[in-house]
């Protein structure tokens, strides 16, 4: 699978389609189709629109900015996402806060120094899963792998490839997109040209079993306050 869509969006609208339709349930409580891979032509439409998601923009700002803290600890982000408060060992610590992985050993000023020098550069990429580190995977495994930037050649614009073992679609890929096209767009920025396209591939794109009835739990409750509000007139 190697589709292009317009938006997130869109991405997000036929993915869950196409995984609640032909993705294999697994022993972890989730449906999953494998080895998935496609683009976004627009990254900067990043906003997930759909109404049964009911995507929290800002939630996915706070996200981003503590990303951009680098802090492992988890006590600022947890009252929004009380989520991550199961990710750690009860050290409030964890390994999936990305700005911590991406400013480890000074690896995103490298990419863009490499950029910088050479348009052409195969070399500008991030590595967010360390296998030196898989000891202290215990309570927390990053689900990104790396991150690789490139000037297309020719257009001029700067393209992103994410590479993910496992992304849950519903909250996972919303979010880890819309903070990636963020820092697409900030190192784009830094480097004085334009937002190019957003690669993603997920090695397991699964949905758990406790959304499967997300989209018609919602447009249920929708029928149900309009036949209420017609009794009510």
């Amino acid at each position: 699978m190697n589709i292009a869509y317009k938006n997130a969006t869109e991405a997000f609208e036929d993915l869950y389609g196409f995984i609640m339709g032909q993705g294999i349930y697994t022993n972890v409580g989730t449906k999953a189709v494998y080895n998935v891979g496609f683009y976004i032509l627009n990254p900067e439409q990043r906003i997930i629109t759909t109404e049964w998601r009911k995507f929290s923009e800002k939630y996915a700002e706070r996200e981003f900015a503590w990303y951009m803290s680098g802090d492992r600890s988890v006590e600022n982000i947890k009252k929004y996402a009380p989520i991550w408060d199961k990710m750690h060992g009860g050290d409030n610590i964890v390994n999936s806060n990305y700005g911590y992985q991406w400013m480890r050993n000074g690896q995103l000023e490298k990419c863009i120094k490499q950029l910088k020098e050479n348009k052409d550069t195969r070399q500008a990429w991030l590595t967010i899963f360390d296998g030196k580190e898989k000891d202290d995977y215990k309570y927390d495994t990053p689900c990104t792998l790396s991150v690789g930037f490139d000037i297309k050649p020719y257009v001029g614009t700067l393209d992103m490839c994410v590479t993910m073992r496992s992304n849950d679609l519903i909250y996972g890929f919303c979010n880890d997109q819309y903070c990636w096209t963020k820092l697409q767009k900030l190192i784009a920025d830094e480097l004085g040209i334009p937002i190019g396209t957003y690669y993603h591939f997920a090695h397991d794109l699964h949905i758990y079993e406790r959304h499967f009835s997300m989209q018609g739990d919602f447009y249920n409750e929708q029928i149900k306050k309009q036949h209420e509000n017609e009794k009510g007139t």
